[in-house]
């Protein structure tokens, strides 16, 4: 069983206040990330969002703030409505010289069911990968 985490690291050409935004606004958000009808960076709100397996299987994410320090760090609970299993995504920001280093670790995987694709690592790491390394610079670099 794989229980290593999956951990991805981006330099970011824009400042941290405008990646921490592209993180917490619902607005900016739903241009990179997911469509959220509700987010605020406060410890113990929950949101849900639709999301698609590979097959075309339809998800609802059930997610809660656990831990916020502005400018720095946002933390929530990560599951699956109706399936088994628990993870924490974890977002990190660091100044670089005006530049911001992001910190993606996603934990817990290993607590999804084993039996479907959707829930394996490498789907994980390869969704994370798109949305750190190309979406979320591509907003924050151009906005």
């Amino acid at each position: 069983m794989n229980n290593n985490p999956v951990i991805i690291e981006k330099l970011i050409n824009a400042p941290v206040k405008k990646v921490w935004q592209a993180i917490t606004d619902k607005d900016q958000m739903k241009q990179w990330y997911f469509d959220l009808s509700d987010f605020k960076p406060e410890v113990g709100f929950e949101f849900r969002f639709p999301g698609q397996g590979h097959k075309g299987e339809q998800y609802i994410h059930v997610c809660k703030i656990t831990e916020v320090v502005p400018l720095k760090k946002l933390q929530y609970s990560w599951r699956y409505l109706d399936r088994e299993g628990y993870s924490l995504v974890t977002f990190e920001l660091f100044d670089e010289a005006g530049k911001t280093r992001v910190k993606l670790t996603h934990t817990g995987l290993e607590t999804f069911p084993k039996d479907n694709a959707d829930f394996a690592r490498d789907s994980f790491n390869a969704g994370w990968t798109e949305l750190i390394t190309v979406l979320l610079p591509k907003f924050a670099e151009n906005k």
